[in-house]
């Protein structure tokens, strides 16, 4: 008798692990037959595929269609635009004086008393690490969050 309940218990116990290997595979196989494209590095995140450039030539070329003028004509307009911007950005400060700023700001809060020296020491060696996303800290564009500038707020380096 206890013979029959050994086998009992190993037959029911491969045909668990026969259900579970089945669950398993079965979605792994249809996960690798989809044909459904993976976005690459140069995809958007709406998942459309295109680049940035290919968006911003249709765009030129729409706009240049509703104003009834050529795309090159539109095209060279909208860099002269972006050529201004950039110009009119106040330049950023270098990493050396973030950082110079940064080690006087801690250094007044240690002599406030809001701070101790470990404290502050902690924080530089942090932002040296790269801890802290954005300006000051690496890593900084393309690792930016929610928000877009280096956090859910989206108001680092600003």
């Amino acid at each position: 008798m206890p013979r029959t309940m050994r086998k009992k218990h190993l037959l029911a116990g491969l045909a668990t692990a026969g259900v579970l290997g089945v669950g398993i595979a079965a979605p792994t196989i249809a996960f690798a037959a989809d044909a459904t494209p993976t976005p690459s590095a140069s995809s958007t995140a709406d998942g459309s595929g295109t680049s940035k450039a290919d968006r911003q030539g249709e765009f030129a070329e729409a706009l240049a269609k509703e104003l009834g003028v050529s795309a090159d004509k539109v095209t060279a307009a909208l860099e002269k635009v972006r050529e201004q911007q950039r110009a009119d950005r106040p330049e950023r400060p270098s990493t050396k004086d973030r950082q110079a700023a940064l080690k006087k700001r801690l250094d007044q809060a240690v002599k406030d008393g809001k701070l101790t020296q470990e404290q502050a020491d902690a924080i530089t060696k942090a932002v040296e690490a790269g801890v802290f996303p954005g300006p000051g800290g690496h890593p900084g564009p393309g690792h930016r969050g929610p928000g877009g500038h280096g956090g859910p707020g989206g108001t680092a380096g600003r």
